[in-house]
């Protein structure tokens, strides 16, 4: 009794079809029961045949006594709504529960007409290069424009210090800058200590330990601190940034920005390049100290002591090559922040377009910080720095 009583109560809820003629000319298919994935098959065939019998009469779909209505149900209402038909001769549906209306709502029948594209073909290798220099050329107009815009912004900034948001500039500050003194101060560490130890092996050959502690002051404050901190930021700030603000672009947040009249330059922008050009400077310093000090704790295994290691680095290295590895922060500062708020503002729609904003915003980071290091090299060899 109980299967039987089972049954016959699936039967009673399994899709319907009833196909009757109203009193004004127009067709109507009454649906009642479950549209579900597993019942809709028959009915889905037989209400097609139904709409394609008459291509001149109004077709109404009552679904007054639609008890469920899942995906494949909805899927099978759009397709009756997306058949070409005359102006005169629309296909509706009325009497759809408001919770399933909703899901109904979300799809555009007649964009669903027009039968899918075709995969395009593939292009050789000369419109492949010439497609590649258009997207590059693009995507450096877009830069100079951005390059001008935040510019803009920064000196109205500097010239109505109010209008900036100094709280989150604060607090930036916190994320990008103190957050990140564990693992600059790891990496610079690793770095002083490896480059003390592969330069005293061969020079303790000639009895010359003592100077590691010149190759190590020098390459650390002039070029490998600056850079290798750069490249964290890049990696650890400028994804982030990317990721913060294509989030914000991907959920419309910035259209709402737009919409109540704030400039997303102004107010996201430019308080994440300020944070950076006041982070970036002193997780520099901050580096260059961890690496001297890497350094000179390797150099205890060579018999060499740590204040003798500090008074060799003071006797060769001076004020100006430290001041020749900090200068160079205010600019890395600058293109870290700005490429990484530039990739964010150009996010496309999708699942992965945040990711992969970040992944350029990195990438382009790191590769303008070694062009930009090896011109400051070039100018300083000029001046004789």
């Amino acid at each position: 009794m109980t299967a039987l009583a089972s049954a016959l109560g699936a039967s009673a809820s399994a899709a319907t079809l009833a196909v009757a003629d109203g009193a004004d000319g127009s067709r109507e298919l009454r649906l009642a029961g479950r549209l579900d994935a597993f019942s809709i098959a028959a009915v889905w065939a037989q209400a097609r045949s139904a709409v394609a019998q008459v291509p001149e009469r109004r077709v109404v779909v009552d679904a007054a006594m639609v008890d469920y209505c899942d995906g494949g149900g909805v899927a099978m209402l759009v397709d009756l709504l997306r058949q070409e038909r005359s102006a005169q001769a629309p296909v509706t549906v009325r009497g759809l529960r408001p919770e399933f209306q909703t899901l109904l709502d979300q799809f555009d029948p007649a964009a669903l007409r027009a039968p899918a594209a075709a995969h395009a073909q593939r292009l050789n290798a000369v419109e492949e290069i010439g497609r590649a220099a258009l997207i590059t050329g693009r995507d450096i107009a877009t830069q100079v424009a951005f390059v001008g815009e935040t510019s803009s912004a920064l000196w109205y900034a500097i010239r109505h210090p109010a209008s900036v948001r100094w709280k989150d500039v604060g607090y930036l500050c916190e994320q990008v800058g103190v957050n990140a003194l564990p693992i600059v101060a790891l990496i610079s560490f690793l770095l002083g200590l490896i480059l003390a130890f592969q330069s005293a092996v061969p020079m303790r050959q000639f009895g010359a330990e003592l100077f590691v502690a010149d190759l190590v002051g020098l390459s650390i404050l002039r070029e490998l601190g600056p850079l290798m901190t750069a490249i964290l930021f890049a990696g650890r700030s400028g994804a982030a940034f990317a990721a913060e603000i294509g989030t914000m672009k991907v959920n419309e947040e910035l259209n709402a920005l737009t919409t109540m009249g704030l400039d997303p330059v102004r107010f996201l922008v430019v308080t994440r390049v300020l944070a950076a050009l006041v982070m970036m400077p002193l997780l520099t310093l901050f580096a260059d100290m961890i690496g001297i000090l890497g350094g000179a704790l390797t150099m205890i295994s060579f018999n060499i002591p740590i204040l003798t290691f500090l008074r060799e680095v003071d006797s060769l290295v001076n004020l100006k090559d430290l001041w020749a590895g900090l200068a160079k922060t205010p600019v890395f500062a600058i293109l870290i922040a700005g490429i990484g708020c530039l990739r964010g503002l150009q996010t496309q729609t999708g699942a992965s377009a945040v990711g992969i904003s970040a992944t350029r915003a990195v990438v382009s980071g790191i590769i303008l910080l070694v062009v930009v290091d090896g011109i400051y090299a070039f100018i300083y060899y000029l001046m004789d720095i």
